[in-house]
């Protein structure tokens, strides 16, 4: 049985032009392409592409999916190692949410009685399931930055590391916080921790106004970072994307 383009779209969620992108980079050829022009998928596209979408979810680029699914054989095999990917992935969400749900009961209890946090007299426990390996790797799509991310972390002290790891779980506590009271993306308050952002991006290397915007897209769009965020509250992935595109456009134009 062969399907035809609209309906792969329909049944997957990726629209047709991704499909026709596919096909372009040698990707996912369709099964055949009628005298209509039309492009139709049979099973074993099927199977590909939704080997394709597991690694995407997963945060694998397109280059280095092609380089894996083009290699593979026997599609059970392959479908066991995707399992094993969501599994490994699924243990590192579970900790990061339980290491966020942690820091913001226990920023509330430090709020309400005036106290230091109770973490802080084992600061080790604030960055489970976010040390620096982690938030490197979600600089894959900017080889760059990601390279000067590395550098700049190995000439840092671990107070330096722990410090860094600390202020960002703090900053996506702060947005939260805002985006719950309704604040609006591009009210002064956000814009103040997003300009806080964008100046550490730029101590690493000077990042263009599209480039901040695809960072912002990328806290919807790669699975990591918007499982990360919707940990802490739902919609907060699109609130900071949001905020991101209001601060380039307004400071970076």
């Amino acid at each position: 049985m062969a399907w035809p383009i609209a309906e792969v779209a329909r049944m997957s969620g990726v629209t047709a032009r991704t499909l026709r992108h596919y096909d372009e980079i040698d990707l996912l050829p369709p099964a055949r392409i009628g005298s209509n022009g039309h492009r139709y998928y049979e099973e074993a596209q099927l199977l590909r592409l939704q080997q394709i979408l597991v690694l995407r979810a997963l945060g694998v680029g397109l280059s280095e999916i092609g380089l894996i699914v083009a290699s593979q054989v026997d599609e059970l095999e392959a479908l066991r190692g995707h399992r094993r990917r969501l599994l490994a992935e699924r243990d590192r969400l579970d900790t990061l949410a339980a290491t966020v749900s942690r820091t913001i009961a226990e920023l509330e209890q430090s709020r309400k009685d005036g106290t230091p946090m109770t973490g802080i007299n084992r600061p080790e426990n604030l960055f489970e399931g976010v040390r620096p390996a982690d938030y490197e790797e979600t600089l894959r799509d900017w080889p760059e930055l990601a390279e000067q991310a590395r550098r700049a972390t190995a000439a840092m002290s671990g107070a330096e590391i722990e410090a860094g790891q600390r202020e960002r779980t703090a900053l996506m506590i702060r947005l939260a916080e805002l985006m719950t009271a309704g604040t609006r993306a591009d009210a002064d308050a956000v814009q103040a921790e997003v300009d806080g952002q964008y100046r550490s991006l730029t101590a690493l290397r000077p990042v263009t106004a599209e480039e901040y915007r695809a960072i912002g897209r990328s806290c919807v769009e790669n699975e990591p970072w918007r499982a990360a965020y919707e940990a802490i509250a739902p919609g907060l992935a699109a609130y900071q994307r949001d905020a991101i595109e209001a601060y380039a456009a307004a400071r970076l134009a």
